[in-house]
């Protein structure tokens, strides 16, 4: 596949990008740009594969005000286009596992019998981290990959985003119908376009230089 974006284009995609502060209410991303934005975040890597989550897409008024009283009076949940939660398996299992493998079997056309011995190391590896304490940590992180992927891929279809930590995930269960479910809010994004008179929109980018961050070996 060539390259159909300039190196160019890509990093002034990546300039243009900002945490939104204020979204315009008034504007609602196209159906075929919330498609694709939605298939980036389906096509997001993570570790084995295993896709330890699900993203909560919230169009309704209604919960978005709820969510936006949820993390600490933001107004992104509220005035965005589209808002979404992503949310983490928790104690990742065999059944999970089994689904995943089910879904390889599936898409590649084998027999899941083939696959026993990725199962096997897959299980292993998920028993090792249980035992260490560290199984849902390792899986949360799996979580910001995705939003990463998510916005990276919105500013390239000029869309706006925020991403927020600044919210109460256990209201945030609540209110999305997961509490109980095996999955919890780690993080959420809002998306949609920014308002003319967002002060952030034209404040420059504080990056340190390439050559403070980049090791060349």
């Amino acid at each position: 596949m060539s390259a159909s974006l300039a190196p160019a284009q890509l990093v002034a995609a990546l300039n243009w990008r900002y945490a939104t502060k204020k979204f315009d209410p008034a504007k609602t991303i196209p159906a075929a740009e919330w498609a694709a934005l939605e298939q980036a975040l389906v096509l997001t890597p993570s570790s084995i594969g295993l896709q330890p989550w699900k993203f909560v897409v919230v169009t309704d008024p209604g919960v978005r005000a709820q969510l936006a009283a949820a993390s600490y009076r933001q107004t992104q949940p509220a005035d965005c286009s589209h808002f979404v939660a992503l949310a983490v398996r928790r104690d990742l299992d065999v059944d999970h596992v089994d689904r995943h493998i089910g879904r390889m079997a599936e898409v590649r056309g084998i027999a899941v019998e083939t696959l026993a011995k990725f199962r096997a190391m897959t299980l292993g590896n998920l028993d090792r981290a249980r035992a260490e304490g560290r199984l849902d940590t390792w899986q949360m992180h799996q979580i910001y990959i995705a939003l990463g992927q998510f916005m990276a891929a919105a500013a390239v279809l000029g869309i706006d985003t925020c991403p927020m930590e600044g919210i109460d995930p256990a209201q945030y269960d609540e209110i999305l119908g997961l509490t109980g479910s095996g999955y919890t809010t780690v993080v959420a994004c809002a998306a949609g376009y920014r308002a003319a008179d967002d002060k952030y929109a034209t404040t420059p980018k504080v990056r340190f230089k390439p050559e403070d961050v980049i090791v060349r070996i």
